[in-house]
């Protein structure tokens, strides 16, 4: 498994790094993030402005502060008002606080249930969403056999060698996981590294609705996990039981799979889906 202590901070670059990296970390891009960020808070404060007061605002040229404008207007974070020439924020920072506030909602639901789960079965509880081509944990909480557990809150983990993945791979259509799908890496021997094969498995988790990794991402390791779905029926994130693999042997996989579509069920009901 990956070390989290070698992955270093990006705000240390070297000269190295950003030789490298292109325009987009020169001093230029970051004045030009940071003048776009001060444009939409200066929405945010006067509700709209033109042009040549957020240049003011600013203490940037017109010509600059128009440039600014015209590129959050291509992104949909600000739009013209009927007075032509004015800005206001616009529906993409809605899009982008509606996502947030969906995560939160997630959250606060899920938080009860994983408690429960928890304690139901004394292993570690987390929550996964799916973001770009990883699995995002958003939420852990720990169990009573779980002694001094890895804080996986925030972190990235693969989509093919975990249970939360398979679940959130097992919600795609198949154009979408054809998009998603990149090369497998191999973490264990156990990993599914073919594509054939993690197709098989991604429709027995569709098919049984729950799946189990046992000693994919690392040796030892096992975890069942379930879908939580959103008023739609869509999958919007998986619930998990993880522990350590001698701690959940078969017999004992079987119990905690029932736990755990339970808990994830009732979290879906408490996101609007189905009906009790």
């Amino acid at each position: 498994m990956v070390d989290v202590s070698e992955v270093r901070d990006p705000s240390r670059r070297t000269d190295e790094d950003l030789a490298d990296a292109g325009p987009a970390v020169t001093g230029a891009g970051v004045q030009s993030v940071d003048r776009a960020l001060a444009i939409l808070e200066v929405l945010a404060r006067a509700g709209e402005a033109g042009v040549t007061q957020i240049a003011g605002e600013l203490g940037v040229h017109k010509s600059t502060a128009s440039r600014l404008v015209a590129t959050l207007e291509a992104h949909r974070l600000v739009e013209q008002t009927s007075d032509r020439g004015r800005y206001r924020l616009g529906v993409g920072v809605l899009r982008l606080a509606g996502a947030t506030t969906a995560r939160l909602d997630l959250v606060q639901e899920a938080r009860p249930i994983a408690r429960q789960l928890a304690a139901d079965t004394g292993e570690t509880v987390n929550i996964a969403v799916l973001a770009e081509s990883s699995a995002l944990y958003l939420d852990q909480v720990a169990g009573s056999s779980a002694l001094q557990p890895h804080n996986w809150v925030g972190q990235h983990i693969p989509l093919h060698a975990t249970s939360n993945g398979k679940v959130l791979l097992g919600g795609l259509d198949d154009a979408a996981l054809d998009a998603l799908l990149g090369t497998l890496a191999a973490y264990t021997p156990r990993t599914i590294t073919a594509r054939a094969e993690l197709r098989e498995e991604l429709e027995r988790v569709h098919r049984q609705g729950y799946a189990v990794a046992v000693d994919e991402l690392e040796v030892g390791l096992t975890a069942v996990a379930a879908p939580v779905r959103n008023a739609h029926g869509d999958v919007i994130a998986s619930m998990s039981v993880s522990g350590p693999s001698f701690r959940l042997p078969d017999e004992r996989v079987d119990e905690v799979v029932r736990l755990v579509v339970a808990a994830a069920r009732e979290v879906s009901h408490r996101l609007g889906w189905g009906h009790r």
